[in-house]
């Protein structure tokens, strides 16, 4: 008696799997090529393993999903860069010459900070040395970075001393990311130290500024920043999740779609 056939989407998936774990994010158009099917093919694959958990869609591919790590600095930066820059220009677009404001960890925040590099007699306070290098060339532009230890992996500032550094300043604005926004609208992130040093800068600004693409969608990280109702406005490229659009409704934040 034979047996049921065998289903060749099995294999597919295990080497999807395989390659997003390698670099962090794939594409519908190189899975295609790489696997030798269409397209169309690729995205049932894609949602059929963001179903199970095993990946998150994301617009033309999709990322990693992980319960307790994040991916490594460089990986982040390459998933949904294109978005990533055009929520920096949208976000900078809310901060005014003269202004005072934090700029925190993270990939989406180094873009807005290369958005603001022509902005003009802004005072800056950031636990980011990579924010650091792309303020600096503009003269007007105050930069102040916070002291204490120094993460290899993304040059982020955290721990005791950078909180009670930041505890210093009150700024107009926050600029921060999230690694992953829940259905309930909960901002979420992986490593404590992080996540306490993002508490303490939102509590030290007037308003905050959350900008963090659609790839952090009901992304499944183990550590609470804070609820909605801490951000004033949520720059991100496209808000076409209803359960987050209905938390932001609700916690009267001002959405600004950057797609």
């Amino acid at each position: 008696m034979s047996g049921a056939p065998f289903d060749p989407s099995i294999l597919r998936h295990r080497r999807i799997l395989d390659l997003a774990r390698q670099t962090g994010s794939v594409t519908v158009e190189a899975l295609a090529a790489e696997l030798g099917v269409s397209p169309q093919t690729i995205r049932k694959d894609l949602n059929q393993l963001a179903k199970g958990a095993m990946l998150s869609r994301v617009h033309g591919g999709a990322v990693t999903t992980s319960g307790v790590d994040n991916l490594d600095h460089g990986a982040r930066a390459d998933v949904a860069s294109t978005e990533k820059a055009a929520i920096g220009a949208a976000a900078a677009r809310l901060i005014p010459d003269g202004a005072s404001l934090f700029i925190n960890i993270g990939t989406t925040t180094e873009a807005v900070a290369r958005a603001l590099a022509g902005h003009r007699n802004l005072l800056v306070i950031t636990n980011n040395l990579n924010v650091v290098d792309i303020l600096l060339g503009n003269p007007t532009i105050e930069v102040v970075t916070a002291g204490g230890r120094v993460r290899a992996g993304d040059r982020a500032v955290v721990g005791a001393l950078a909180m009670d550094f930041l505890r210093g300043f009150k700024v107009d604005f926050a600029v921060i990311g999230a690694s992953a926004i829940d259905a309930d609208g909960t901002l979420l992130d992986f490593d404590m130290d992080e996540v306490r040093v993002s508490q303490t800068i939102i509590a030290g600004a007037r308003r905050v500024i959350l900008a963090a693409d659609r790839s952090k969608y009901h992304r499944a990280a183990p550590i609470r920043i804070a609820g909605m109702d801490a951000v004033h406005h949520f720059v991100t490229d496209r808000l076409d999740d209803p359960a987050i659009a209905t938390a932001c409704a609700r916690a009267g934040v001002e959405v600004v779609g950057a797609g």
